[in-house]
């Protein structure tokens, strides 16, 4: 099948958000599939070097190239800048493109634009990384908002539990299929030992979307600031927060940037890392979504054991044994002493978890399948 994706690798040049798309592309590529990556959001990209969103593409065109280029892919990605300038691909080698591709997957809003060639493609699906949110955006009404999501075929969420009744977030016309994120998981396995001893994530404080919903981690985090202070356990947060604050309360906060600057880093903090202790955003956790997070995936690849947030995702995968679900203090307090007392234990099952639930050809397989219904 020949696929076209969408995504945001420029847009949000961070080495988490590359890899999502990436192990999408290749996990379909290992299916027998053909794909082309393609970005059109209509909006200019993050420049972490200025510290502000540029109309100048270069440094995202850049961070795509690097991306792909190492996993043959370098000569199979478009960027469509805010000025309609193309990058990459040519306008016209999109055209021929699309002219024949029977799959269009949008991820995270990759395009916000139904060009006529877009539209064309006999198949469209949307895939949303960030359920409550979406869904509530949506329930409000807006016009162009509501049409763009009526022209896929079919929509997925990371929100296992969006569109049932355990979810109070309104879906109105619209039905949300559960998947969750594909990984490959042999491009995280590592047979070193941890060399930071100490339980790691890679967090974004707050975000600049969706900023009528107070729904972020900090509100969550806050709930935990102390924890460092009632466990034996150490702790390092790759976190775009409050430095201070989270120094003085004994979370070793290192600048996320220099850590997930490339994918390549990324990769090397998680595999480097102990185990993940993560906070939820907010939404998640109060609507009860199920959300569950696709960095936690790569943690649980690469044999790390994770403790994250019970979002109401632990009704939908194995919680006890490599991964773990904490609501209160409490919960995270045991939690964290039952990973250290049999570590050895918890990181074979977490690697067994990711093979189960979370390989590209476990969760590519039906979703494929149902976007062909």
């Amino acid at each position: 099948m020949k696929i076209l994706f969408s995504s945001i690798i420029g847009r949000y040049p961070f080495g988490g958000v590359a890899w999502c798309s990436l192990m999408y592309l290749l996990g379909l590529r290992a299916l027998g599939h053909e794909v082309c990556y393609i970005e059109d959001t209509g909006e200019c990209i993050y420049d972490p070097k200025l510290n502000t969103l540029s109309p100048d593409p270069s440094y995202g065109t850049r961070h795509i190239h690097h991306t792909l280029a190492p996993f043959g892919l370098g000569d199979r990605w478009c960027f469509v800048n805010y000025d309609e300038s193309y990058h990459g691909l040519s306008r016209q080698d999109i055209l021929n493109y699309c002219a024949d591709a029977e799959l269009f997957v949008n991820l995270s809003g990759g395009t916000w634009f139904w060009r006529e060639e877009y539209a064309r493609i006999p198949r469209r699906i949307f895939i949303d990384s960030d359920p409550v949110f979406t869904q509530l955006a949506i329930a409000k009404g807006v016009p162009w908002y509501v049409d763009f999501f009526r022209q896929f075929d079919h929509l997925f969420t990371f929100g296992a539990n969006i569109g049932t009744p355990r979810c109070n977030v309104p879906t109105g016309e619209f039905t949300w299929w559960k998947t969750w994120q594909p990984v490959v998981t042999e491009l995280w396995q590592t047979g070193a030992r941890a060399t930071r001893d100490r339980f790691t994530t890679v967090m974004t404080w707050r975000t600049n979307s969706f900023t009528d919903i107070d729904g972020n981690k900090d509100r969550e985090f806050l709930r935990f600031l102390n924890l460092p202070q009632q466990t034996p356990s150490r702790f390092a947060l790759a976190v775009n927060g409050p430095q201070e604050l989270l120094a003085q309360h004994g979370w070793a906060p290192l600048q996320a940037m220099r850590i997930s600057n490339t994918p390549a880093n990324y990769r090397k903090f998680i595999q480097n890392s102990k185990a993940e202790f993560g906070v939820a955003k907010h939404a998640y956790v109060t609507h009860r979504s199920g959300w569950f997070s696709d960095r936690t995936e790569c943690y649980l690849a690469a044999g790390r054991p994770a403790l994250v947030q019970d979002t109401g995702w632990s009704e939908h995968l194995p919680a006890g044994s490599g991964l773990l679900a904490f609501s209160t203090p409490a919960e995270a307090i045991d939690g964290l002493a039952r990973i250290e007392a049999e570590y050895s234990v918890h990181a074979q099952r977490a690697s067994g978890i990711a093979q189960e639930h979370f390989e590209a050809r476990r969760v590519l397989t039906p979703l494929l399948e149902r976007s062909s219904t």
